[in-house]
């Protein structure tokens, strides 16, 4: 009795569940057929940000890229500075006091032009030690004769004559020493003055003055009074970076730019390659050693451009397909089905017929969109 009471109630809880789960399945048959349902999920593939799809793309007439072969060209900037070689100091021979500056920062000056003058005591010194040598040499003279006028007469023996001799040698010695020393500092002989002046030892321009007027000097000590430069041979030192390096060599010549006079191309022979480079930049210190034709002042920046020696093929477009966007270049190529694809390239030299080179990043024969910019300007509407 208790078990068939059992089995019933079992079946009864069965045709329960299996009553609501059909309602359940029904109701979501209904709403499915109805689009209020949970609808199937699908997941969308990330887009390239350098992929541009157009509606029209036949509007954005394309240009094959042409080939053009030539060397490759390195730039880099650099800075004029003096010939070290043609750096003439210009010291003072006198400690004393300046009491007048003829030349300052700046001025060409001409050999043996005045630049300035010291009032020194050294000139005193140097005076007295010239009128004691003259009063010497006298009295060596007059000794010398009286010791040769007794040895000719056999009252003094040979080497009484030989010490005379040798003390009027001594005394016309330091005669020619002392002159020498006034003439140096730059003294008249006859008419001795405490003013030392001082001459430019060669011609060209003053480009370092430690002195001014009322100012202290010392003889032959730094910091030198004027510094003067020849500069119709200058230096323009240059960083290249360590990649770049192996198209640098030494005798080569590279072509200088300036930025004030861009009609004018100087040349620069590659005269020195540092040794040494620099820890923080990794760059190598490249010394060009050119002449100046008068356009070039020390300071001046300048860009260098450094000439490979084997001639590369690189790709060729007009210049109107390359865009500049936050200084860099790119170029747009088709990939089909309206898809246009953004690349990233490196610009060369301009080429006539407003052709612009693009060293990397653009292989020849590849098309792009012709007028870059007008592409860029619709795909952003």
């Amino acid at each position: 009795m208790n078990r068939l009471f059992l089995f019933e109630i079992s079946l009864c809880l069965g045709l329960v569940l299996l009553s609501a789960g059909c309602e359940r399945k029904v109701k979501a048959q209904t709403a499915l057929a109805d689009g209020t349902g949970p609808v199937a999920t699908r997941v969308e593939p990330d887009m390239d940000p350098n992929n541009f799809k157009v509606d029209h793309p036949e509007q954005f007439p394309l240009a094959t890229a042409g080939e053009h072969a030539s060397a490759p060209e390195l730039n880099a900037t650099g800075a004029v500075n003096p010939d070290v070689s043609r750096q003439v100091p210009v010291p003072s021979l006198a400690s004393g006091r300046v009491v007048e500056v003829d030349a300052r920062l700046g001025d060409e000056v001409k050999k043996d032009q005045l630049l300035f003058k010291v009032r020194s005591s050294d000139i005193a010194g140097a005076f007295s030690d010239y009128r004691k040598a003259i009063k010497n040499e006298e009295l060596a003279r007059i000794q010398l004769d009286r010791a040769k006028l007794l040895f000719d007469n056999g009252a003094v023996p040979r080497s009484a004559f030989e010490i005379a001799q040798n003390a009027e040698d001594n005394a016309k010695v330091d005669l020619e020493t002392t002159t020498e020393h006034l003439r140096l500092l730059g003294s008249d002989l006859d008419h001795p003055t405490g003013i030392v002046e001082v001459f430019a030892p060669v011609s060209g321009v003053i480009t370092d003055q430690q002195i001014t007027t009322a100012s202290g000097v010392q003889a032959l000590t730094p910091p030198n009074p004027f510094t003067i430069s020849d500069l119709s041979h200058v230096w323009i030192i240059c960083d290249v970076y360590e990649n770049n390096l192996p198209q640098v060599h030494l005798g080569e010549y590279a072509d200088i730019h300036l930025a004030a006079y861009p009609d004018r191309v100087l040349k620069g022979r590659i005269g020195n390659i540092a040794p040494v480079m620099d820890p923080n930049l990794r760059t190598a210190k490249v010394r060009l050693e050119v002449e100046n034709p008068g356009l070039l002042r020390l300071g001046m920046f300048v860009t260098a451009t450094f000439h490979g020696l084997t001639a590369e093929k690189h790709a060729t477009v007009p210049a109107t397909a390359v865009l500049h966007l936050h200084d860099r270049e790119f170029v747009y190529t088709p990939r089909g089905n309206g898809v246009f694809q953004r690349l990233e390239v490196t610009t060369g030299n301009l080429l006539p017929d407003n052709v612009q080179e693009i060293v990397r990043g653009l292989q020849p024969g590849t098309q792009v969109v012709s007028n870059a910019l007008v592409f860029q300007n619709t795909v952003e509407q």
